[in-house]
């Protein structure tokens, strides 16, 4: 199930995000909840930051944002995380399905999101959900303790 997050979720939002297999592909470095706390509050003021929810549980994440203007029919997919104990089970197919079926119904003609070329379990799963690789934007992000900057694949999902 879909719904908006909440100042409640942030505990178990922010285990996920700084779980040592989650935390490498998402735009922010690990961070103490005290310090978790301004990211979160952003992301709640956007009102696009969705929990995905199994069995009463914070299952997932994910921010759905909308373009502007002329691209106001494109929506972008970012912050993206499931639970790790989750990994292998249908809930993040389930919750990007979700976040799909929502933009869609919306207007939405076109879904993208970004994903680090370095993390090809991601890639496959996009794939099989029928999102395109488009492009490579290099050196994209710079991961603390890492002396390299990472390229990052943007992916698109075409609806009709």
């Amino acid at each position: 199930m879909r719904r908006l997050a909440n100042p409640n979720d942030i505990e178990q939002v922010h285990a996920i995000y700084v779980h040592k297999t989650v935390v490498p592909f998402l735009i922010y470095d690990s961070l103490q909840l005290d310090d978790f706390h301004t990211v979160y509050e952003g992301m709640l003021k956007r009102g696009t930051f969705f929990i995905y929810e199994v069995d009463g549980q914070v299952a997932g994440f994910y921010e759905a944002s909308r373009y502007y203007g002329r691209a106001q029919h494109v929506a972008y997919l970012g912050s993206l995380a499931v639970d790790p104990d989750l990994h292998g089970s249908s809930a993040a197919q389930e919750m990007i399905k979700d976040a799909i079926a929502n933009s869609q119904a919306s207007g939405v003609k076109r879904v993208e999101l970004f994903v680090e070329v370095d993390n090809p379990r991601a890639i496959r799963f996009y794939e099989k959900l029928g999102f395109e690789i488009e492009g490579t934007l290099r050196k994209f992000v710079k991961r603390a303790n890492e002396e390299n900057y990472t390229d990052e694949f943007v992916m698109g999902l075409l609806l009709e």
